[in-house]
């Protein structure tokens, strides 16, 4: 039944991060029951859903009229959690905001995940993943040596700053409400989280350990032993063989001698021994490389695409990326020995009825 069953979670539908944490909640075993626009309700009913909107039934609900407001504050009087992705002010012009809604359910964690939190100078500014992590250095550290940032996709401002920081939040509000009694609202903004896990490069710059100058450092291509490589195919391998042991066995691998090169970590040299790797490398196909150094110490894997993740012998034993016909698709993460979850993008697990997850909410 996973983790969080007999937790309820009434989600306001959105974009990005607020979804991926109700779709993660669900699948840790939360009821959770989307609310969405009458219209747009109908269309996923139909199996017509926006992203990220697996596992959770929806209801259609106008919060501009007086039926559709009354709905929602049953649903929040009921529930546990409310999450929620809106620009700050949006719920409570509706009537829905943390003061009407912690009166109404003071139990309630009130979960609140938008890009540059509920205060300051930014706070109503519209925005993207790529301008959160712009402001707080992490965008600028993702990019080559002499050339522009490139953009991580929105793995590290919606997701991991935005997504996970939520889910932490609601986590945590839960544990604490056992012993208060209390709820809260949770403030999850994807400027502060993605900050935060940019913790290890702060500290190290702190120390002197890491520039400011793009692509120069130990993980951001600055090293030759930290990297991708193009290979005889024109596919790549990582390389990421840090610690000594590690570079040893890279080096026994590939058929290059220690001696014969510079130090692991004269940073003057370096342009020098990336030469040097990328030569041998590219001698071999990915799949060679693959077979040869996968199952060493050597630190080295074939970079795959989507369609190939399911298809690794590693991945299909965890189950990490499955498929639905052609269509690759994650597992479920984490994993839990006594409560398994449920796999919420599996097709055999689509949502409930909303009628019937109502009726379990007594509603």
């Amino acid at each position: 039944m996973g983790p969080l069953n007999g937790i309820r979670v009434v989600e306001f539908t959105g974009i990005g991060p607020a979804p991926m944490a109700g779709m993660l909640l669900a699948d840790l075993g939360a009821s959770v029951i989307r609310l969405d626009r009458p219209q747009a309700a109908e269309s996923a009913q139909a199996g017509n859903g926006p992203q990220l909107s697996a596992g959770r039934p929806v209801l259609g609900v106008d919060l501009k009229s007086v039926e559709g407001l009354r709905t929602a504050r049953e649903l929040v009087g009921a529930a546990d959690v409310l999450l929620e992705g809106f620009r700050p002010g949006v719920l409570e012009r509706l009537g829905l905001g943390p003061k009407e809604c912690l009166e109404l359910n003071p139990k309630l964690v009130f979960t609140r995940v938008t890009g540059w939190g509920q205060d300051g100078p930014l706070a109503h500014r519209s925005g993207h993943d790529m301008n959160y992590i712009s402001l707080n250095g992490a965008l600028h550290g993702f990019g080559r040596r002499g050339q522009a940032p490139v953009p991580p996709v929105n793995i590290v401002g919606d997701f991991a700053g935005g997504t996970m920081f939520a889910v932490t939040g609601i986590l945590s509000a839960l544990v604490e409400r056992q012993s208060s009694g209390r709820g809260q609202v949770v403030d999850a903004a994807m400027l502060d989280g993605s900050a935060f896990l940019m913790s290890m490069m702060y500290e190290d710059r702190a120390r002197g350990a890491w520039s400011d100058e793009r692509g120069t450092n130990y993980i951001d291509t600055g090293a030759p032993w930290y990297d991708v490589y193009e290979c005889a195919d024109g596919r790549y391998v990582s390389v990421a063989c840090i610690e000594p042991q590690f570079y040893a066995a890279f080096l026994e691998g590939i058929g290059l001698d220690a001696a014969d090169l510079p130090d692991q970590w004269d940073r003057t040299r370096w342009p020098e021994l990336r030469e040097r790797i990328a030569a041998v490398l590219r001698n071999r196909t990915r799949d060679e490389w693959a077979d040869l150094l996968g199952d060493t110490e050597a630190c080295v894997q074939p970079v795959l695409s989507m369609a190939e993740a399911p298809e690794h012998p590693h991945v299909r034993a965890r189950g990490s990326v499955l498929r639905d016909g052609d269509n690759p698709y994650p597992g479920p993460a984490p994993r839990f020995e006594r409560t398994p979850g449920r796999n919420t993008r599996d097709p055999e697990h689509a949502a409930e009825p909303v009628e019937e997850a109502l009726r379990e909410w007594g509603l």
